[in-house]
């Protein structure tokens, strides 16, 4: 293969991987913009995308036309392509100038001055298109020539307090543009590969120029590893043809020929590059995490956050532990925390707001006060990462469930307190430890579950652990012996979440309450247990599972109103006997039947149902009002 096929080899590979990159990019700012409503990109990136990817295609395009011989190429398309070439240069003085400590108004000038030079060089390119019917402009390309030069030259002098990693990223890519103009002006195709390479792809080095200018951002962790690794899959193949391919088939060629045996040379070259992906994707995404961006081992930090805030004892030791952690972590110079009002985040357990210098990280408690930690002052102008929001999102829901565990103990603490306050009435004290057994023995059966979970879906026992803690939390709230039909349900509804952690399809749920018994009250926790043994005994040793349906209705009886509340399950079913014996061994169907005749007396009953292969019926049946009190007497 000579020198001057290899050079068209690598300007078809060139383009075709920059189309891909530019498509990429373009894609990633569109897609992870801010909001949908406004004009939310990042400029300079959208510029970048749109640029780079006129300037590839416009070229591949001449590229596949004159190799097809279909006739002389549109000097119109030549003049966009080389003008969006062209403006590269002033979008990566422009990313220069804006990332720069340096407040000097001339470094705002020089990029006006480069952009000037980007319009000028397109106008001549445009004039040259039109009236001369030929493109590009030997005058435009050397305008961008010299003006590169020069625009390197301003950058040194305005930008001297940039860093020198980021002086020697952009001094590269201007000068690789530069070489690349006086090339193309020359309008001389060289025999060299790599004086090809330079001239036609220079708009690769400008756009990676852009992005390391300010990679410290969710673009570089999104767009540099699949670029990298893109990049390296094209040389792999490139590589694999010029140095394998070429030479076993032009040896082939000498020998027999067996189109079978070259077909299965190429077919084991594309089978190779498949099996090599993996692992050149996996350096680039080392690469870009370990030397580019420096990044800190964010697995471990929150497994050591997990275990710091676990051992503190109030909530203000683990927001400073935790502040500590972050602010070490992210160099940021300031980290504190703060209580909010934020009542709701977004709809979400947790969320980061974040700008270039700055971030705000909800606490995610279940009640108020609401926390808010504030880092702030990055070092180095660094930016958050997709992987590092996150991180902190992670780490809020790790402070909040310890905060909130906390406040749980305290609170159950008082709870005790205040219960003995109570106990000089013998009557109350026995339906209280009526009610308390409702409690531990729920807990017992819930905390089985998570087990289940921990051993089985290790990342959906967290998030049942949380639901775990809104419903003690509400259980804990129920203090009193009555509460409406509607707070029961909601109590119902976190449990039923829980259990269809484990059960997943095989649980299916049927509420049917009439908007208008909500506000009716009925004994705290009375209906809790039968859907518990609905799910335990019966769905549970149901092979398909089942469904579990809750109602409640009015029954007129003379003068009395009753309600008549039923749970029903459609699961494996009892004989009689069993059922029997499973009444009297039942603490939670003991319980309800001991409240009931002490607020409702004889009138009121449980009763279950239960037949082999057609399921449970228990219904729960109490006097609500009649007609010589008032109506209604418990409701809300």
């Amino acid at each position: 293969m000579n020198s001057l096929n290899t050079a068209s080899l690598i300007n078809l590979l060139g383009f075709t991987v920059g189309v891909a990159l530019y498509a990429l990019l373009l894609m990633m700012v569109v897609r992870h913009r801010k909001s949908k409503d406004k004009f939310p990109f990042d400029l300079l990136l959208f510029a970048t995308a749109v640029l780079g990817l006129l300037w590839n295609i416009g070229e591949l395009s001449v590229f596949i036309w004159q190799d097809f011989g279909i006739g002389q190429v549109a000097p119109v398309l030549l003049a966009i392509s080389y003008s969006s070439l062209g403006f590269l240069p002033s979008v990566v003085v422009h990313s220069a100038w804006k990332n720069s400590e340096s407040e000097n108004p001339l470094a705002r000038l020089l990029t006006f001055a480069a952009y000037g030079l980007s319009i000028l060089a397109s106008l001549f390119h445009l004039q040259s298109a039109i009236f001369f019917d030929a493109a590009p402009s030997s005058l435009a390309l050397q305008i961008l020539t010299f003006g590169a030069l020069a625009l390197l030259g301003g950058l040194l002098i305005f930008n001297f307090k940039q860093m020198l990693e980021n002086k020697t990223v952009w001094i590269t890519a201007l000068l690789v543009f530069a070489v690349s103009a006086l090339h193309l002006s020359s309008q001389n195709e060289g025999n060299s590969w790599l004086v090809e390479l330079i001239a036609h792809q220079s708009s690769l080095p400008l756009a990676l120029a852009i992005l390391l200018q300010d990679y410290r951002f969710a673009f570089a962790d999104l767009f540099l590893k699949r670029a990298l690794s893109l990049m390296l899959l094209a040389s792999l193949a490139f590589g694999l043809y010029v140095f394998v391919a070429v030479p076993l088939l032009a040896w082939h060629e000498t020998h027999d020929r067996n189109d079978v045996q070259a077909a299965v040379i190429v077919l084991t070259l594309w089978m190779t590059t498949a099996l090599i992906y993996p692992a050149l994707h996996k350096f680039a995404v080392l690469l870009v995490d370990k030397i580019i961006l420096r990044r800190f081992d964010y697995g471990k930090l929150q497994l050591e956050i997990a275990k710091i805030v676990e051992k503190q004892e109030t909530a203000e030791d683990v927001l400073n532990e935790v502040c500590g952690r972050l602010s070490a972590a992210l160099t940021a110079k300031n980290a504190v925390w703060t209580q909010t009002r934020e009542t709701e985040i977004n709809g979400k357990l947790s969320s980061v707001n974040f700008t270039p210098n700055s971030a705000e990280i909800f606490v995610p408690t279940v009640e108020s006060p609401f926390y808010q930690i504030n880092l702030g002052d990055f070092s180095g102008g660094r930016r958050l990462l997709s992987d590092e929001i996150e991180m902190l999102e992670a780490a809020a829901l790790l402070t909040a469930r310890r905060i909130d565990n906390l406040r749980v103990t305290h609170e159950r603490f008082e709870q005790e307190i205040k219960a003995q306050e109570f106990s000089k009435l013998a009557t109350e004290a026995q339906l209280r430890a009526l009610r308390a057994q409702i409690n531990p023995h729920f807990l017992f059966n819930a905390l089985t579950t998570i087990g289940y979970l921990i051993n089985t879906a290790p990342e959906k026992a967290f998030a049942t652990l949380m639901k775990l803690t809104q419903l003690l939390r509400g259980v804990l709230k129920t203090s009193g012996e009555f509460s409406t039909l509607g707070e029961e349900i909601n109590l119902i509804e976190s449990y039923l979440e829980i259990e269809r952690a484990r059960f997943e399809e095989r649980l299916k749920v049927k509420i049917e309450i009439p908007k208008e018994l909500e506000k009716v009250r009925v004994p705290a926790l009375i209906l809790q247990p039968l859907v518990e043994n609905a799910v335990k005994h019966g769905i549970s040793k149901a092979k398909g599972g089942g469904e579990v349906c809750i109602s409640a209705r009015l029954e007129n009886e003379k003068d009395a109103v009753f309600l008549k509340l039923s749970v029903f399950d459609s699961g494996a079913g009892a004989a009689d006997n069993k059922l029997l014996q499973a009444r009297k061994k039942g603490v939670g169907l003991d319980n309800i039947e001991q409240r009931l005749v002490s607020y409702y007396g004889k009138t009121a009953r449980l009763q279950i149902e239960s037949e082999i292969g057609k399921g449970t019926t228990a219904e729960i049946r109490f006097q609500i009002s009649d007609s010589k009190s008032q109506k209604n007497r418990f409701n809300a």
